[in-house]
């Protein structure tokens, strides 16, 4: 028996709260109010994958002397962070990249994924005649809450090669969207058959969760440190839901491809976007004898739809 061998070791959930990180300012589009954030602070956790044969003898002998332990993977995220000066949560894990490649002969192919650890910022009412040890008050600027909503995410796959390190795959994302609207939705003319016992719904709510991913043609738009043709998951997050509220959908497959159309229009330097859905909608209890549009709902049975979509470009 001659085995084949794939090799993948890491570090998972790397906390990482890098405190006045370099502010992002990005370009304004008319479906959101974002245009920037200060990176007061940029906190994230971030995953740490390696693969390639030099690790095989630590798996079939024992043998680690070609292994970096993942602790030490671990203090380097967090040490090198500091040095990072970029507003991007892409652009660190491309920086750790380029650093692990240039640092360990050993890690030649690696793919780093970050996921935003939120924070709003969070104002209080401070009483101005008794001032916090150290004579001042916090404010909107220091002060944050740990929000546990939709987030950004992001993966880098680096490579060595003979220029030191590069890019091989990237995508980012927006996850945990959740969109509900009481109006504006239908489900009508599907296939019937024995089988069927759900109603045409020519007017329905929609309760939808929502993940988006999305890759630019050129990976140095996504890095360049000015941001001028970067993308930002806020601006995805507020484009979605303007569509979500605006557009009169026949089903969720109506809904997404819409979606995905509206942000390849309004970001020519993305290459591709792609969802993942489930349908959440609401089943109807009652309805006022008094006012047709006052009901009830509740919510649907714990199986629910899934529905998929990756548009791309043409060439």
């Amino acid at each position: 028996m001659n085995p084949r061998f794939e090799i993948g070791y890491g570090k998972a959930r790397i906390p990482v709260y890098r405190v006045h990180a370099t502010p992002l300012r990005v370009e304004p589009i008319p479906e959101s109010p974002f245009t920037g954030k200060s990176n007061t602070l940029l906190a994230a956790e971030i995953d740490v994958e390696v693969f390639g044969d030099d690790f095989l003898p630590a798996y079939t002998e024992g043998d680690n002397r070609m292994v970096v332990a993942t602790d030490s993977i671990k203090n380097f995220v967090l040490r090198e962070t500091l040095a990072y000066d970029g507003p991007t949560l892409e652009g660190l894990l491309a920086f750790l990249g380029r650093r692990f490649v240039a640092t360990y002969h050993q890690l030649h192919t690696l793919r780093l994924t970050g996921r935003e650890l939120p924070f709003r910022p969070a104002h209080v009412a401070a009483d101005r005649t008794d001032p916090p040890p150290g004579g001042q008050h916090a404010d909107s600027g220091v002060l944050f809450a740990r929000s546990h909503d939709d987030h950004a995410m992001a993966a880098i796959d680096v490579r060595r090669d003979t220029d030191g390190a590069s890019i091989t795959d990237h995508w980012s994302g927006r996850v945990g969207l959740e969109l509900l609207k009481v109006t504006g939705s239908a489900f009508t003319s599907f296939v019937r058959d024995d089988y069927t016992t759900l109603p045409d719904r020519r007017d329905r709510p929609l309760f939808v969760h929502l993940d988006l991913r999305w890759r630019y043609a050129d990976v140095a738009d996504m890095l360049s440190s000015n941001a001028t043709r970067y993308v930002a998951s806020e601006q995805v997050r507020d484009l979605v839901a303007t569509v979500f509220h605006e557009f009169v959908s026949e089903s969720i497959q109506h809904l997404v491809h819409e979606m995905g159309s509206r942000l390849l229009a309004r970001f020519p330097q993305l290459a591709e976007v792609s969802f993942a859905a489930q349908n959440h909608t609401p089943d109807p209890i009652a309805i006022s004898d008094t006012d047709p549009e006052t009901k009830v709902y509740t919510a649907p049975f714990p199986a629910h739809g899934l529905i998929s979509l990756r548009l791309r470009r043409d060439a």
